[in-house]
């Protein structure tokens, strides 16, 4: 065994004595689904609903005789240092943007009780960053890193550890979400070549794939914030010194809407609420379904802090991805009994979900936002076609980035 590795174990055993290990279960549904022997390595399941208090437990218990911990997040790894600062009972600072949700202010506040206190800074998290550095700089703090630290990515190794105590004999595949690094880089420094490991990132921020291509870290110009814990500009640096070397394929791009898709299949047939990130391990399981079948495969659900405020919208970007949610800007003619004519060509499983038009004066057109939803992808190709063949000029703006952002 290397010596990681009896660290990670060490850290593993350690942690007990604050809480206690996530299951390891095994997924019916998806196993069916796919074939295969599947397993959850349930990380929603931790007393603060994600892996990120295991980092901060092993890099807080070796850091002796700092003022206070300081730490820059709008999510999980502000839960974890709070929920330790409380067990340490040691004074913690978390900065946070002014635009983190209430519900994520308030949990990290009930997690670190007294001895932790919330500043929010900033509209964007890279000014909340060099706040909270500059803070912890003037008052001689520890900073805690969430993921470009040693000791935090040895934290996150105990999943590994744990992994493997409940399951010697371990998997053919194990499947991780990537933002920062410190999980992924910690499970490939723990278990090596024994079991294949697969990362997936989502499409909008894929910064590990980025830094594979480029032999090194780079920073994305553009990331998409959606899957909020996992939607990382530029991999750690520590992280992917340990994760050099992997193959660019075993990267996996989720996409976002997908993701949705996945959030709320485990929601409803399982009863398992999973934040987006959390959710990258599963959503993956559609791009490996013929290299798994057969196979005992584990995915890691990293963490399930999800605000059921976001619920409309997952809901609405699933129906988009799955193709029985279209939004399309209808070119209409200002006469009457044109609506019904449109009306008309409707399925019987075809519902309007959005309606906008304005009668324009002088005009022999009006213009008409419409959305439809229904069961079948295949009802709104039959309806696009019923439309094109009675002469109704149509615009589908349902992926279409501006318009969508503005309209919809």
């Amino acid at each position: 065994m290397s010596e990681f590795q009896d660290k990670a174990r060490a850290a593993m055993h350690a942690m007990r004595e604050v809480f206690p290990a996530t299951p390891l279960m095994r997924n019916d549904h998806l196993s069916a689904k796919y074939d295969a022997d599947i397993w959850l390595k349930r990380e929603d399941l931790s007393p603060v609903r994600s892996y990120k208090l295991r980092g901060a437990f092993n890099a807080m218990r070796k850091v002796e005789g700092a003022s206070a911990f300081v730490c820059a997040s709008a999510g999980n790894h502000a839960q974890g240092m709070a929920f330790m600062c409380r067990h340490f009972q040691v004074p913690g600072v978390i900065f946070m943007p002014v635009t983190t949700p209430q519900q994520k202010i308030d949990k990290t506040r009930i997690f670190g009780g007294e001895y932790v206190s919330i500043k929010l800074v900033g509209d964007y998290f890279d000014d909340t960053l060099a706040e909270a550095q500059r803070h912890c700089t003037e008052i001689g703090g520890h900073f805690l890193a969430p993921f470009d630290d040693d000791d935090v990515i040895e934290g996150q190794a105990s999943v590994g550890a744990e992994i493997e105590e409940d399951l010697p004999e371990l998997a053919d595949m194990i499947v991780l979400p990537v933002g920062g690094g410190g999980l992924s880089s910690g499970m490939r420094s723990y278990f090596g070549d024994r079991v294949a490991l697969r990362f997936v990132e989502p499409s909008g921020g894929m910064s590990l794939r980025a830094a594979v291509e480029a032999g090194e870290p780079v920073t994305l110009k553009k990331v998409d914030s959606f899957v909020d814990g996992a939607a990382v500009a530029r991999i750690g640096a520590k992280p992917f010194a340990r994760l050099k070397g992997i193959r660019a394929e075993d990267v996996l791009a989720a996409p976002e809407d997908r993701i949705c898709i996945t959030m709320l299949e485990m929601l409803n047939v399982e009863g398992i609420v999973l934040e987006p990130a959390g959710a990258l391990s599963v959503n993956a399981l559609e791009d490996l379904r013929d290299e798994i079948r057969g196979k005992r495969v584990i995915c890691v659900t990293s963490g399930g802090n999800f605000d059921f405020e976001r619920l409309p919208e997952v809901k609405e970007r699933a129906q988009r991805f799955a193709g029985v949610k279209k939004y399309f800007i209808l070119r209409l003619p200002q006469r009457p009994g044109a609506l019904r004519d449109f009306l008309d060509m409707l399925g019987p499983d075809d519902d309007i979900s959005r309606f906008e038009y304005l009668k324009k004066s002088a005009r022999n057109f009006g213009s008409v936002l419409i959305g439809i939803e229904t069961k079948d992808a295949a009802n709104l190709d039959a309806l696009y076609a019923r439309m094109e063949a009675d002469g109704f000029a149509y615009r589908d703006i349902t992926t279409d980035p501006v318009l969508a952002e503005f309209l919809i």
